[in-house]
């Protein structure tokens, strides 16, 4: 299996149809007003770059980053489909998103993800890339169904 992990867009059907099932799988697991997740369009309105995974032509997954302030970066929409995990894919988009970000020269990278035991993947994840727990940053506001995670690059 050779994963690449390039730039890519939500007008790309394929990369849409992932973005659409990240969507729906994180609306239907928390509350409205505790889900964060992002509609594929307003990727494109936050001028979010988007990395997305393939083997062959094949979308195993995707990732995006924001820059929320000077210096300072936002990791949305990571999801890796359901038939690709366990694979390396989420590790190479956010290895991908990391080196993105420091050659845009953001200083910090920061990210919301769930509190569930469905999250408990990503947290290791992140937690792996030297991101630490730390209080809502941003425009968000402390919520037990949230897990706020920064790192400095």
């Amino acid at each position: 299996m050779m994963i690449a992990v390039d730039l890519d867009t939500p007008a790309n059907a394929d990369v849409q149809a992932l973005l659409l099932r990240h969507f729906e799988l994180m609306r239907a697991s928390s509350p409205e007003e505790s889900c964060h997740v992002l509609e594929p369009d307003k990727l494109l309105e936050r001028d979010a770059a988007l990395f997305a995974a393939r083997d062959g032509g094949a979308v195993l997954g995707v990732g995006a980053i924001a820059v929320i302030e000077p210096g300072h970066g936002e990791l949305k929409s990571m999801h890796t489909a359901a038939e690709a995990r366990g694979r390396g894919v989420a590790r190479a988009i956010l290895n991908a998103l990391l080196d993105h970000a420091r050659d845009i020269g953001l200083k910090q990278v920061s990210l919301e993800t769930g509190s569930a035991e469905m999250f408990a993947p990503a947290r290791r994840l992140y937690a792996a890339h030297d991101f630490k727990e730390c209080p809502p940053f941003g425009d968000y506001v402390l919520d037990p169904l949230s897990v706020f995670m920064t790192r400095q690059l």
